[in-house]
């Protein structure tokens, strides 16, 4: 006798969200990229996603004092040169998008002006052929410096640009209205906050197929578990038919993966843990590989061997070619 399978249908679907504008399209990018479209929960065979996550290389303009070696290492030769960081990601690494962290105009650092990360953003701009993910330095009144020069320096290209918190989204909204972009935003680990927001930047008059959610983000034993508790339930709200949870969704995880001590920690303070040099990318690559279960449309990594592990990851899941 026949077995049927029980097949899930959903009366909700996930919006799209493209990034980054060809010359026809006005900007300067190669393509464009497309994420969303999703009618299941991630990688369902009976109902597959239209458009495959995708894999960002984080670039900052400033790096951490406290970055360990081992990170450092495969970057050396380009860390004092965000441009030609980004060049190194989308030609030796494969990155799809370039997420440009602007932590140099933040007070508590260089408090750098916002001429110079305009400056930072035009030289990547420039290096890359991919679209571009761009982040604040996380202050509220550097970002609101910042973020509306930035901005109309990108004029065209299409840019996600975030992040924007409940606390301070209004600057930065009306900045993307004015000059074409995607707004990236962010809710503390929160689903109901996260819907307010959508709801309040919504009311702005920007489209919903033009917002990335943020949830937030915590690493593989900080928290993963939570966190991935509610993307999931964003994504089966989506799915439900609710248009203010029908998002795609972004995880910012390299710089949060390398907080944890057991990608920091030295091997000889603990032996038993193994080579630090492959810790590192392995608690990265873990933590970006439950995000995508979890409905991650885009995750943004730091270090290469990382990169290179979830994108076999997302090849064998979606089932495309590593390389597509």
């Amino acid at each position: 006798m026949p077995v049927e399978l029980m097949r899930e249908r959903w009366p909700g679907k996930v919006f799209t969200v493209t990034i980054g504008a060809t010359p026809a399209e006005g900007g300067t990018r190669a393509r464009a990229l497309t994420i969303g479209g999703h009618t299941a929960l991630p990688f369902a065979g009976d109902a597959p996603s239209p458009h495959r996550p995708l894999v960002a290389m984080e670039v900052l303009d400033v790096v951490p004092p406290d970055w360990p070696a081992h990170l450092r290492e495969p970057l050396a030769d380009v860390l004092d040169r965000p441009a030609e960081w980004a060049r190194k990601c989308v030609e030796e690494y494969g990155a799809d998008l370039v997420c440009l962290r602007l932590a140099s105009p933040h007070p508590d650092g260089q408090d750098a002006p916002p001429d110079a990360a305009v400056a930072t953003v035009r030289a990547v701009l420039e290096a890359v052929p991919v679209p571009l993910v761009i982040l604040g330095c996380g202050h509220p009144d550097k970002d609101n410096e910042v973020w509306p020069r930035v901005t109309e320096a990108t004029r065209g290209e299409r840019c996600l640009i975030g992040m924007a918190v409940p606390e301070n989204y209004k600057t930065l909204v009306v900045a993307c209205l004015a000059d074409g972009h995607n707004v990236l935003a962010e809710a503390p680990i929160d689903i109901n906050i996260q819907k307010q927001l959508n709801i309040l930047i919504s009311e702005m008059g920007l489209p919903p197929d033009r917002i990335v959610l943020h949830p937030g983000t915590a690493s593989l034993g900080y928290g993963l578990e939570y966190e991935y508790s509610i993307m999931e339930r964003i994504r089966l709200a989506g799915l439900q038919g609710d248009k203010m949870l029908a998002q795609p969704m972004a995880a910012v995880i390299g710089s949060e993966a390398w907080k944890a001590k057991e990608a920091r920690l030295a091997e000889e303070a603990m032996p038993a843990w193994g080579a630090e040099a492959q810790r590192g990318p392995a608690w990265e690559a873990a933590t970006a590989a439950a995000f995508l279960q979890a409905g991650a449309d885009i995750v943004v990594l730091l270090h290469p061997a990382a990169v290179a592990a979830v994108r076999r990851v997302v090849a064998e899941l979606a089932a495309v070619p590593a390389e597509a």
